[in-house]
């Protein structure tokens, strides 16, 4: 039977991704040749009794492992193993077993003098290595906050020295910088005190089967940062955090080639987001068959830097997006699309040829697509999306959150979708379901903007209608 033009559609894009990413031709040969050589922390001293520092049995096995060409580092179980930053080397998979944990030391002096460097877990310039075994990385983030708080908690910042700023001097749990061929699948990453997972400037990454816990309550707790690298693999995961999911930034280089998969989201911030962190440009990046629930924002582009985004597609995706309290960023968008200057006089990026296919939503607002004067967006495509709006939390709406920088805040009527600044707007089959009864504080208006503002609207097969 001869595929369906629907499954073409979003098949194509999904193929066309895949071929752009190199094989792991790398991590391939390291793998299969490094399955005899297995480094066991035990070997080198480690107690792993949750008190005692394991922090140079476990990097002397590292070390080992590393001069004998790689293989893999052993964390045993049972065993709590208590650690300053250990560094990876090239072609070391680090192996935390079924049962083990690495705990992340809570001092300062744990940690690199350079906050750059404040990872549990660091690589930089390696090649094919990783981590991986089913066990837990967990940077007991807990012992991080100062005060509890439902809202939003209260945390140490590790400022004094002047080398970071502001309230968000922790450290991360789990770094690459400047890597290639990086592995990491298999693994639990728990409750990390800042930045979860994050890779720098690396290329020909796959990150896969990866379960990601942060607390819900700890802002910047970000799920995975992928910030200056390209030709990255993220599927099979599971991610429950309390700031952004998953995270695009360009800051000293371009980010192509991101294919993410097969993904299960919750975030009190966004599920996918790109930026604000954009100097530089985003280029074929590929978001398919991926749950997002209870988030304060489903899929979200925030463009401040003056760099450009092109060519990305989201498809197959269901989501539910919510209000929480102000102080996160987000106002319940199931999509919210923005260029604007972080400052006056800074460039205005463009956002261009962007693809929503096969979406659906029970959302708290509406969709959110703003360009900007000299950042406009362009070719925007809507194909077979369903969007439900209603309220079931007592959060004041009326709001449109333009944040960092531009407008910030600014009370507004709020509508099935917002546009202004776009050059190219097509809905095909998109339908728009407004619950009666729960719709307090909204002007049910399916579309709100200023014609001056817009030009090149298309519209087929598109409904608004009330549903009970």
């Amino acid at each position: 039977m001869a595929a369906s033009p629907l499954l073409l559609l979003v098949a194509a894009p999904l193929l066309l991704f895949l071929d752009l990413l190199p094989p792991p031709h790398a991590a391939a040969p390291a793998r299969s040749s490094h399955t005899t050589r297995v480094f066991s922390v035990a070997d080198y001293g480690a107690a792993g009794d949750g008190s005692r520092y394991d922090t140079a049995a476990i990097q002397a096995a590292i070390n080992a492992c590393g001069a004998a060409g790689g293989g893999r580092v052993l964390l045993p179980a049972p065993g709590d193993y208590l650690t300053a930053t250990v560094h990876l080397r090239s072609g070391v998979l680090l192996d935390v077993a079924p049962g083990a944990r690495l705990l992340g030391g809570t001092r300062q002096q744990d940690y690199p003098p350079e906050s750059r460097r404040w990872y549990v877990v660091l690589a930089e310039n390696t090649t094919g290595a990783g981590v991986t075994g089913g066990g837990e990385i967990n940077g007991q983030g807990g012992a991080f906050v100062i005060t509890p708080n439902a809202q939003k908690n209260v945390m140490v910042s590790w400022n004094a020295t002047g080398d970071c700023e502001g309230d968000e001097c922790r450290p991360r749990l789990v770094g690459f910088i400047d890597s290639k061929d990086v592995r990491i699948h298999d693994i639990t990453l728990n409750h990390p005190a800042y930045w979860c997972l994050h890779l720098v400037r690396c290329d020909n990454s796959v990150i896969r089967n990866v379960s990601i816990i942060g607390d819900f309550d700890t802002p910047n707790n970000d799920g995975i940062d992928i910030e200056d690298s390209n030709n990255t693999i993220i599927t099979d995961c599971h991610i429950d955090t309390g700031d952004d999911a998953i995270c695009p930034k360009s800051s000293t280089g371009p980010v192509y080639n991101l294919t993410v998969t097969n993904c299960w989201i919750r975030t009190k911030s966004c599920a996918i987001k790109f930026g604000s962190a954009s100097v530089f440009n985003f280029e074929r990046l590929l978001f398919d068959n991926i749950t997002i629930v209870d988030s304060h924002r489903g899929l979200g582009m925030q463009i401040r830097d003056g760099g450009n985004v092109s060519d990305v597609v989201f498809s197959n995706i269901k989501m539910r997006t919510r209000y929480y309290h102000p102080s996160w960023w987000g106002r319940a968008e199931p999509i919210y699309i923005t260029t604007c200057p972080r400052h006056p006089g800074y460039k205005e990026g463009t956002i261009s040829d962007v693809r929503f296919i096969n979406i659906s939503s029970v959302s708290e607002n509406g969709v959110f697509l703003a360009g900007s004067r000299h950042g406009l967006l362009r070719n925007i495509k809507f194909k077979n999306v369903d969007l439900t709006y209603k309220r079931w939390t007592n959060y004041t709406g009326g709001l449109y959150d333009y944040r960092p920088g531009c407008q910030e805040m600014v009370k507004h009527r709020t509508g099935g979708m917002m546009l202004e600044h776009i050059s190219g707007l097509e809905i095909d089959n998109v339908r728009m379901r407004w619950s009666k009864g729960s719709l307090k504080g909204w002007d049910v208006n399916p579309l709100l903007f200023r014609p001056s503002t817009i030009d090149g609207l298309s519209f087929h097969d598109w409904q608004s209608v009330d549903v009970q």
